[in-house]
């Protein structure tokens, strides 16, 4: 089959679309031929060596397709069925492999692509409204990066679920994507001269002097300072990514200072670490595809063979909404 290799830790050059044995699967495992793979700032990160993998590493964790083949073990899934996953064998691949416990069945009514674009952004949106902060009514929220993969989702989980969304994008373009997902208010960063210090009064002005509940950054060193600085007392600031590079390392006085404030670093596989959290997370957002009440935003496809291209979009935010491979 072919496949993506990344050969070596670095740019997107090191990523090379070539031949690879076709993936047997275990017992436990089903064989999968992909219809399209999620594109991910992890993939990214692993690629340019800042989550450390062994090379050559086979690139891709994200995307759907149908069954071809089942392991011995295999108890509910079938040849013919469509399955996602956010956790698979490499999938930057024509097949791949996933454990019958990481495979998502895929709801009539709704497509690969969006089955593909759905796992692992939607899966964050959804703990980051629901446990990680649990959001609800009267709640104001700030969030980073609104326009993209997981900030439109996001956007719509939080309106959805009566928060009051303060949106930071980039574009025009990007603006008017915020707002139809549900966000109230909308900065664009290009537009301020000094973030750290404009952005946290401007939210302060759209919330009464008081500052937001939660912040969502996925963007990390070029926000952190300004997300710390528009809460609220007792105000949580959620730094789940880091599209910008890492956050230094953080004094803790620094949120006694900032007001009693909460601070967590989530990562997905901490919150659909067993199978029950995994499909209940999971349903909810098929339920909120196939009911219309979410709306999953494909920005741009690739394929396959140019993965090199699909990573420096990603990586220079000229992106919004998911970014797919299609074999």
């Amino acid at each position: 089959m072919r496949a993506v290799i990344a050969t070596a830790a670095g740019g997107p050059e090191v990523l090379q679309y070539t031949d690879v044995p076709d993936p047997v699967p275990g017992p436990d495992e089903v064989l999968v031929r992909v219809a399209a793979a999620g594109v991910n700032f992890i993939d990214t990160y692993r690629r340019a060596g800042v989550y450390p993998v062994p090379f050559p590493h086979g690139v891709g964790s994200e995307g759907a397709g149908e069954v071809v083949a089942v392991g011995a073990d295999v108890a509910t899934l079938a040849v013919g069925d469509r399955v996602a996953w956010e956790s698979g064998g490499p999938s930057y691949a024509e097949l791949v492999t996933v454990r019958e416990s990481r495979a998502l069945l895929v709801p009539e009514g709704v497509d690969d692509r969006t089955a593909a674009a759905l796992p692992l952004q939607g899966l964050t949106a959804h703990y980051l409204v629901t446990s990680s902060f649990a959001l609800g009514p009267g709640h104001d929220v700030l969030l980073h990066a609104a326009a993209g993969g997981v900030g439109l989702l996001l956007t719509q989980l939080a309106a959805a679920r009566g928060g009051r969304v303060i949106a930071t994008v980039g574009s025009p373009e990007k603006e008017q994507l915020a707002r139809r997902a549900g966000a109230a208010e909308v900065v664009r960063y290009r537009e301020l001269t000094d973030l750290t210090a404009e952005l946290p009064a401007l939210v302060r002005d759209l919330t009464g002097g008081r500052g937001v509940h939660v912040v969502y950054d996925g963007v990390g060193r070029d926000t952190f300072d300004a997300s710390l600085a528009s809460l609220r007392r007792r105000g949580t600031l959620v730094l789940f990514g880091a599209s910008s590079g890492p956050v230094p390392p953080v004094d803790p006085q620094r949120l006694n200072g900032a007001g009693s404030v909460y601070l967590t670093r989530p990562t997905l596989g901490h919150f659909v670490a067993d199978r029950e959290e995994l499909t209940w997370r999971a349903g909810e957002l098929f339920d909120a595809v196939t009911a219309g009440a979410l709306d999953v935003r494909v920005g741009a496809t690739y394929p396959l063979a140019d993965a090199a291209e699909a990573h420096r979009a990603l990586e220079s935010r000229a992106t919004t909404g998911k970014v797919l491979l299609i074999p």
